[in-house]
């Protein structure tokens, strides 16, 4: 049967009504409460544990359970430093420093879920301390207690300090949207449709009557976008309008086929008949278990709107209204991969996320004065977390973190005690509170983990042959085929854009011999030429063959990686270079070690050995690792090099590149300096030293520790005894090569203003890579005398 382009239309919207399976959808937009321990016996390693109430720091504050769906307290009666330890250590820190009575931190609500409790010190979970059992208490919310947890995590602990949204379990868990516009169905994200919710068992409408734009706001921010958007509701009117119209005529047709089979077949013939038309009609009807939705907006998660549910097996109709339908402005990333937006969505140039494994994930920077300085976590919060991630383009917060989860920042904390009331346009616009030194450091950083839209990125890569879900020959697909990768080009950058994609996080390694992983289910090499910047958001967005062309294919050599959820990160310590900056004549007969690691520029090479000088410039390198994972050389120590002269191994060829560089960026004089070797020289208060090179020992650096290379040192220097006098740049660059993982490489250099007269050298503006705004950056390559090259 020929269908008209209206009638085609209007099948679309009652397909999309009545038959969720036939059309696109988002995936649901999911928030999970935690599963619950049996009150006979309680699951210890699932009970949930968080810290709530203010003022308080990341390590303290009112202890609060999760039991039975619900969140509740603890009386402070027998309440004990034992308790404490234990808590504590659920929560991710070694040990407690103290406990609070008489709800220090603000009175709880709900249920008291334990009291008198008293725990040797030693359990695993406060479910296994002796008790008066689960919600048997007779103390009030003025007794709630308190924990004080020593700021140092436990190594390994998988479970971060996050804030969440609060879902009670009788409520609504996910969301989706489906394609009503055939257009829309071929493209991702989905950005409008139907709304519908996961209730129970099913899915089910929205009925529209009293829906507002606040309602939207909030959908819109748990499918990652970070506003609503006017759709065409005369559209949706006159499909409705068609569809109501073919499904009077279907029951006209359902009743009168009833009819005639009732008079040619049998009694039981026609009553079976009788049931599968009424059947069909039934499964036209819409199901809508929600309605009367009154969101302020704010919210991060439309179950913590008020609401009205029907019953479970209730098919009520939307007296007045109909299926909700929901149009979302996606995000400045998202719009170039969508296409279809003529508006051109704007991207903030003063907030940004750092150190986070996933898209949409990281440490909260601001950007003050043309520098970039941190967030501190008092009061953090997800109204104030979702404002960071709408004015980067993404949805609603998931998760506000605190205790610097996604790795500690360096230079100025610019905010604490943020207070967004959630309808900023930036976090800027909330109110906050100035610091200082004393009330916040880098331990205490600010993170948040976003909603972004669904992509369908992962199901076009996949892992195969690895010994865990984590490692393994990268295979794509291309159209309908899978196949491998050719491994040549094959590199740290286009290693983590696979992790990326994968959703595994970062790459530890970029592998490009697979022969030792299982082989016996290879397919054929089907890409080529791959060339990432690292930044990618799946392999397809990379540089790539547009014929496959590998001189290598065998399977042995298609490209594999090693995933990871964490990575080391290295900064240098840019104060301590401009303080410690000199010259130093030193004699040649001092300098043979330097040159037999090729130390000094190529004319020493011509020098009058032993006699004469070469004139170098020294400084001190302090290298800190702030990210969540140890530094450690990519090769064992199997092939470490021993240096006689230095009476060191070499974990690593090349460590850092110390390059002096003219106006245009041409190098003037270079240094190299291979790993002497990595160990952790100091550490912050709280954390051991893991790595020390003496006999053979492991070479690294442990998070939160620093390897200090000493001015005095050999190679911790550029030679410049070829150099004229000028205006100059001097750059330090750590893990030039991109050798050892990291989770963020952009501020792996580090600048100099330098002036030299002959005699006498300056540094100044010393900074990390991406310290700076642009602006910033582009006036400090070109301060006065720096295009001329003559001493201002």
């Amino acid at each position: 049967m020929m269908m008209s382009g209206r009638g085609h239309l209007s099948l679309l919207f009652f397909l999309a009504v009545c038959s969720p399976r036939y059309l696109a959808q988002t995936p649901p937009a999911t928030l999970r409460p935690s599963p619950s321990p049996s009150p006979s016996q309680p699951q210890t390693e699932r009970l949930k544990v968080r810290l709530a109430g203010f003022p308080r720091k990341h390590n303290e504050g009112r202890v609060e359970l999760f039991y039975k769906g619900e969140w509740g307290t603890i009386c402070d009666d027998d309440f004990s430093i034992s308790n404490a330890n234990v808590l504590c250590r659920q929560l991710g820190f070694v040990e407690a420093t103290g406990w609070t009575h008489s709800a220090k931190y603000g009175k709880g609500q709900g249920k008291i879920w334990l009291d008198n409790v008293q725990c040797g010190g030693g359990e695993r979970s406060i479910a296994a301390c002796k008790s008066r059992g689960w919600g048997n208490s007779d103390c009030t919310h003025d007794e709630d207690a308190g924990v004080v947890c020593k700021d140092e995590r436990i190594p390994g602990f998988v479970d971060t300090n996050v804030i969440e949204a609060h879902v009670e379990e009788n409520k609504l868990e996910e969301v989706r949207l489906r394609a009503v516009v055939a257009a829309a169905k071929k493209r991702l994200p989905v950005t409008e449709g139907v709304l519908e919710v996961k209730y129970k068992d099913g899915w089910a409408q929205v009925c529209d009557a009293g829906w507002t734009a606040k309602n939207t706001r909030v959908v819109c921010g748990m499918l990652g976008f970070p506003q609503e958007k006017k759709f065409n509701k005369n559209f949706y009117r006159r499909l409705r309008k068609r569809a109501a119209e073919r499904f009077s005529k279907s029951k006209v047709k359902a009743s009168a086929g009833a009819r005639q089979t009732a008079k040619a077949n049998a009694n039981a013939k026609s009553k079976q008949s009788s049931a599968n038309s009424r059947l069909f009609l039934e499964r036209q009807k819409n199901v809508y278990r929600v309605h009367s939705v009154a969101c302020a907006g704010t919210e991060v998660h439309l179950a913590a709107c008020p609401m009205e549910f029907n019953g479970p097996n209730g098919t009520a109709s939307c007296r007045g209204g109909s299926p909700v339908v929901v149009s979302c402005m996606p995000g400045p990333l998202f719009v170039r991969q969508h296409g279809g937006f003529k508006k051109k969505a704007k991207t903030s140039s003063t907030v940004r996320l750092k150190g986070g494994a996933r898209l949409g994930e990281g440490r909260v920077e601001v950007l003050k004065s043309g520098e970039w300085g941190s967030v501190c976590d008092d009061r953090w919060n997800l109204q104030s977390a979702s404002v960071v991630c709408r004015e980067l383009g993404f949805g609603s917060a998931k998760e506000a973190m605190t205790g610097a989860r996604m790795g500690q920042g360096v230079g100025p904390i610019y905010m604490n005690e943020v207070k967004c009331s959630g309808y900023e346009r930036s976090i800027w616009k909330c109110p906050f509170k100035n610091i200082t030194s004393e009330d916040c450091q880098h331990t205490e950083d600010a993170a948040v983990r976003c909603n972004v839209p669904y992509m369908g990125l992962e199901n076009s890569i996949r892992l195969v042959g690895g010994r865990s879900t984590y490692e393994g020959r990268v295979e794509v697909r291309v159209g309908s085929r899978w196949g491998t990768v050719c491994s040549a080009g094959w590199s740290t950058r286009e290693a983590m854009v696979a992790c990326r994609q994968l959703g595994l996080g970062y790459s530890m390694h970029a592998i490009t011999e697979t022969w030792y992983w299982d082989s016996s289910n290879v397919t054929e090499m089907i890409l080529s030429g791959v060339k990432c910047t690292g930044n990618e958001m799946s392999l397809t967005q990379c540089q790539r063959h547009k014929t496959l062309s590998c001189q290598k294919a065998a399977a042995k050599f298609a490209a594999g990686v090693i995933c990871s959820e964490t990575a080391s990160d290295l900064v240098l310590n840019a104060t301590l270079v401009q303080q410690s900056v000199y010259i130093e004549d030193r004699p040649l007969h001092m300098l043979y070690c330097a040159a037999e690691e090729d130390c000094l520029s190529k004319t020493a090479a011509k020098a009058n050995w032993p006699y004469g000088h070469r004139r170098l410039l020294r400084f001190s390198s302090q290298i800190h690792n702030i990210g969540r994972a140890d530094f450690k050389p990519k090769a064992g120590r199997h092939s470490w090099v021993w240096h006689a002269c230095h009476g060191h191994y070499h974990s690593m060829d090349i460590f850092t590149h110390y390059d002096l560089l003219n106006a245009n960026g041409t190098k003037v004089a270079e240094g190299h300096k291979a790993s002497f070797c990595l160990e952790d020289s100091d550490c912050e208060e709280g954390i051991s030293k893991r790595y020390e090179c003496a006999n053979f020992g492991d070479q690294g650096i442990t998070v939160g520790c620093w390897d200090m290379y000493r001015h005095d040192i050999d190679c911790q220097w550029i030679d410049i005894t070829d150099v004229k006098p000028g205006n100059y740049i001097m750059q330090v660059v750590i893990n030039p090569n991109l050798e050892v993982a990291e989770s963020d490489f952009t501020n792996n250099a580090m600048k100099c203003n330098c002036k030299y007269d002959g005699h006498r050298i300056w540094f100044h503006n010393c900074h990390v890579g991406d310290a700076f705004s642009e602006e910033a950056e582009r006036r400090f390559d070109k301060y006065p005398g720096q295009l001329n090259n003559q001493i201002s």
